[in-house]
């Protein structure tokens, strides 16, 4: 099922007790199927933001309507039971295995067993989890990798059309956060689903996102795509957090298809690398020691240092 729309109008949040408004008067139009980031440091409003959108925050003032459907037409279960949500802390069901944990939703929208079981299948093989070793486990004997994979198969169980994901992989480690962003992606290329995602970390919003939404003291300063953030941001305060100068950001957003210079034969014994490979991962085998890399399936082309200067260059004046 494809992602939805969703229309954020004006929105305004403000504690009790706070002396300032936590999210001050925010708008914001997400087409179907986006990826979403909201990105700042602690306390800008991101997270209240996104709860917003399952009234686990409801707004002083301002509408939010999915799917031009105002969020208040429905009670706050049977909204959240339409839209997955996962967070830090996964929060499984200790004492209900892996199956039980994923088919919670669907049970309670009262889908019959056998479909429960094949989307249970389905949806650990979507996040890379053997079926046959992993529906009967218990939470306490999975990796926290593991655990988050879970989380994330719960949370799309009920074929949600939009998913919210509030810093979800701020407690495990690099390597798996990598691994976890990747699949997050895999997956939202193949389902469609609008994604909003929470986190304060630039690399992984730059990673992730088909659209940052930079935000500061409970306001919008910017939203566009990566580089163009990267490329041109707003204000000295995107310009701040986001380092925007720092090169190596940029190349980890260009493509190795985004440089292809073309000589009349293939570049020797050059090594080769994937089109779609980062200009982050060409230039680091160039450093080891090549001259040019040879690009897998694109007969002739091949990138070197002079072709990445150039990308760069035209990645900067488009923006």
């Amino acid at each position: 099922m494809p992602g939805a729309s969703v229309s954020i109008r004006d929105v305004v949040v403000t504690y009790p007790g706070a002396d300032r408004r936590a999210v001050d008067d925010v708008s914001l139009e997400v087409p179907a199927g986006e990826f979403v980031v909201f990105l700042g440091p602690s306390g800008c409003g991101k997270s209240t933001l996104l709860r917003t959108i399952n009234r686990l925050v409801v707004p002083d003032a301002g509408e939010i309507f999915v799917d031009g459907n105002d969020v208040r037409g429905a009670s706050p279960e049977t909204l959240r039971r339409g839209i997955g949500y996962v967070i830090q802390a996964v929060g499984l069901f200790p004492h209900m295995s892996v199956a039980k944990n994923i088919g919670v939703v669907p049970e309670l929208l009262g889908w019959e067993p056998a479909r429960i079981d094949a989307r249970v299948d389905e949806l650990l093989a979507l996040v890379a989890l053997d079926p046959a070793r992993y529906r009967t486990r218990l939470p306490r004997e999975l990796s926290g990798g593991e655990a988050q994979r879970i989380g994330v198969a719960r949370a799309l169980a009920a074929e949600p059309r939009v998913l919210l994901m509030d810093e979800p992989f701020g407690a495990v480690d690099a390597l798996v956060r990598t691994s976890l962003q990747d699949e997050t992606k895999r997956i939202h290329r193949a389902l469609g689903t609008t994604i909003f995602f929470v986190t304060h970390d630039v690399d992984e919003a730059l990673r992730i996102a088909d659209r940052i939404v930079v935000m500061n003291a409970g306001k919008i300063v910017q939203a566009d795509t990566p580089l163009h953030v990267l490329a041109r941001p707003a204000t000295p305060y995107v310009e701040a957090l986001l380092d925007t100068r720092d090169t190596v950001r940029r190349l980890s957003l260009l493509r190795v298809s985004d440089a292809l210079s073309q000589s009349e034969r293939s570049p020797g014994d050059a090594p080769a690398i994937a089109a779609d490979a980062t200009l982050r991962e060409a230039l680091a085998l160039l450093l080891a020691g090549s001259t040019q890399l040879a690009v897998a399936d694109r007969n002739g082309a091949f990138v070197d240092f002079a072709s990445i200067r150039a990308a760069l260059a035209a990645s900067a004046a488009a923006a």
